[in-house]
């Protein structure tokens, strides 16, 4: 890493006052923090008391007995979108990779699978929306075509659904090509969610595993109120094995509504909406090294003592490092889509030197009408 990187010297661009008066508030906040981690401390053994009168705190020593070694897989996906002066750029695309793989497996990816498209968008604000919902489809089209015996998903089931929704209320005026993208896998994307929602196969289990969530579900039942989120109390609280036993999911509010292309799914979504009504949320704390994962997961699989412990198993196996906080195929799919931010400007560049061979007009044109305004990117 260079000296000069903005990663080594992150206020060198900050006027040298706003400098100061950052570094003269990480008191307070660090005060604030301090106050509100040490509440949590004072009340970790009644914290815990009240998870075992409510019949919620178990060790996975209760499921786990003969190891199996599951096979398991990680699915992420990332979209960029570089506006430039005459158009747009984006590239998209979902990744799937195995983890660790046990040592009496003999199977074996090659290499990660994915999916990707790259083409040029004319000018509209909800470009960025339309491309993330392309993105989770194609996290579910990989998902449910791993032949792994677990298959995490990164964020929440519910993500999906709800950005292809938004994405389809939006989709008059965005690029006719990208949103030909959208409606052409409208119908490979319900059959994959429908096949993930419900996770019929005793032999595939789906997990959702967000890094993020604000959800407060427990804390509520346990303190009466929403202040801490669910993950962050239960990290404090939980010991090495633990979990709170399997509760329903609790579908965000305005789910249920469909734009037209959705409904044209008939069968799938009809299926879908059931085993989103039926999904189970697990907390559950592998090491001490690790945090508490909120795991997602059909009712199939949270109801199944066995199914439920090859996914406790497979947590356990991919989870043993020390510094990296989630299964390790989400890592390393997690690092592989990171790069995508470094995609687009390569290909304007490429792009850009392929036109000039065709131009035989002033070559500043070009360069003008290429040039880059700034770069998202979404994951």
């Amino acid at each position: 890493m260079q000296v000069n990187s903005p990663d080594v010297q992150p206020f060198n661009e900050l006027p040298e006052a706003l400098v100061e008066e950052l570094l003269d508030q990480c008191g307070s906040m660090g005060e604030t923090l301090s106050h509100s981690f040490r509440n949590l401390l004072d009340n970790k053994g009644s914290i815990r008391n009240d998870l075992v009168e409510n019949g919620l705190l178990r060790h996975d020593s209760d499921l786990l007995t003969n190891q199996s070694y599951p096979t398991t897989c990680g699915v992420d996906g990332a979209y960029t979108l570089e506006r430039l002066l005459s158009t747009d750029m984006v590239a998209v695309a979902g990744v799937a990779v195995e983890g660790l793989t046990p040592p009496s497996e003999t199977r074996h990816w090659e290499y990660p699978h994915h999916l990707c498209e790259v083409l040029p968008a004319r000018h509209h604000d909800k470009t960025g929306l339309v491309s993330k919902a392309i993105m989770l489809m194609m996290e579910l089209e990989l998902a449910s075509s791993a032949p792994h015996d677990v298959i995490f998903l990164d964020g929440s089931f519910t993500t999906p659904l709800i950005n292809i929704q938004q994405a389809l209320y939006t989709i008059d005026g965005v690029d006719n090509h990208l949103s030909e993208i959208l409606l052409e896998r409208m119908k490979t994307t319900m059959e994959a969610y429908e096949t993930v929602v419900h996770a019929r196969r005793s032999d595939q289990q789906f997990v959702s595993v967000p890094k993020y969530t604000s959800h407060n579900q427990i804390t509520k039942i346990l303190l009466k109120e929403g202040v801490y989120e669910d993950r962050a109390l239960l990290s404090f609280v939980l010991h090495a094995g633990e979990y709170i036993r399997p509760f329903p999911f609790k579908v965000p509010d305005g789910l249920w509504s469909f734009a037209e292309p959705l409904l044209k799914e008939t069968g799938s979504l009809k299926a879908i909406i059931d085993g989103m009504s039926n999904l189970y949320v697990v907390y559950y704390r592998p090491f001490l090294h690790s945090p508490t994962f909120r795991l997602e997961l059909p009712r199939s699989v949270a109801t199944d003592k066995n199914r439920l412990s090859m996914v406790f198993e497979a947590i356990r196996l991919q989870c043993g490092t020390p510094g990296i906080f989630e299964p390790y195929p989400l890592y390393l799919a997690d690092r592989m889509v990171k790069q995508m931010g470094k995609v687009i400007p390569a290909i304007r560049k490429a792009t850009t030197q392929e036109m000039l061979q065709f131009w035989d007009q002033a070559e500043a044109e070009v360069y003008l009408l290429m040039h880059g305004y700034r770069t998202e990117i979404g994951r």
